[in-house]
Formats: C-alpha cells, structure tokens, sequence
C-alpha cells in the first residue's frame, strides 16, 4: 500500500487555468533538498514547466535552504528535472505545440520516500470564465447554507 503525504498545493492553479490531463512525475533533487521538503518549506510561487530538448523541467519553484544544512546547501531557486516516461513527454509536448495548451505543477507530495510532483495539462482562464466560476461556486454555497449541510 502506497504511503502519501501531502507537501504543498498550487491553489493559482484552478483559479487560473482549466485543468484536462494530470499526470505524476518525479523530480531530480540534489542532498538536502529532499529534507527540506519534508518540513514543508517549499514555494509554487511563478513555478512553471518548461519543456527543452525533449526534457521537462521545473522553473521557478523555490525549495528554502535546510536549516541544518552546511556549506553544501542546495540553491533555492535552481531550476529542477522532472522525471517521466519518453512517450508521455512526446504526447504532451506535442499538445502544448499544437493546441496552445500549457503544463502546470499542482502538488507536491510524498510517495513511498519520494519526492513527486503531479502535473496538469492545461489551458488558461479568460476573466469571464474566472467570473463564473465564481458565481457557481457562491450559489453552490447559498443553497448548501439554505438546505443546513453547510458546515
């Protein structure tokens, strides 16, 4: 049975961009990096995926400096490998050429002693699509509030 362990989500994420395809991957890390993800100290702040030479890579994502690290700290902000099978980076590269589609990360988590990072498939919000989905999610409130299994 798989042991998992929730790190960080990226809430921006559903509020900016529609999400089709989700996909694990895992993530190239060097020594104290995996200890700092452990006690949580971890940022999606401007993270984003790039794809290169057939690579995808993570940018942007901010890993703190391990309290208990040495001179041999890891760079917070360097940018990080992820790991997935050829033919799904072939599937999904294609997509983000043809269709203008983008990939997202969306959580963080830990699987069995690793470090892993699922990743969406996605296409971008325009403001009257961020608009209604606001107003769903406000009478979805109000009639739950209405019917008492509001919480």
């Amino acid at each position: 049975m798989d042991k998992i362990t929730s790190v960080a989500k990226n809430k921006k994420v559903f509020r900016n961009y529609e999400i089709l395809e989700k996909l694990e991957a895992g993530i190239v890390l060097q020594g104290t990096e995996i200890k700092s993800i452990r006690d949580g100290n971890v940022s999606f702040r401007d993270s984003f995926i790039d794809i290169q030479k057939g690579e995808f890579w993570l940018i942007g994502f901010y890993i703190a400096p391990y309290t208990a690290g040495n001179i041999w700290n890891h760079e917070s902000d360097r940018k990080r490998k992820l790991l997935l099978n050829r033919r799904e980076i072939k599937k999904w590269d294609n997509r983000v050429r043809e269709r203008g589609f983008t990939v997202v990360p969306i959580e963080l988590y830990i699987k069995n002693g690793r470090a892993k990072l699922e990743i969406g498939l996605a296409r971008g919000k325009t403001s009257y699509d961020k608009k209604d989905d606001l107003k769903e999610k406000s009478i979805k409130k109000d009639t739950e509030r209405f019917t008492g299994k509001y919480r």
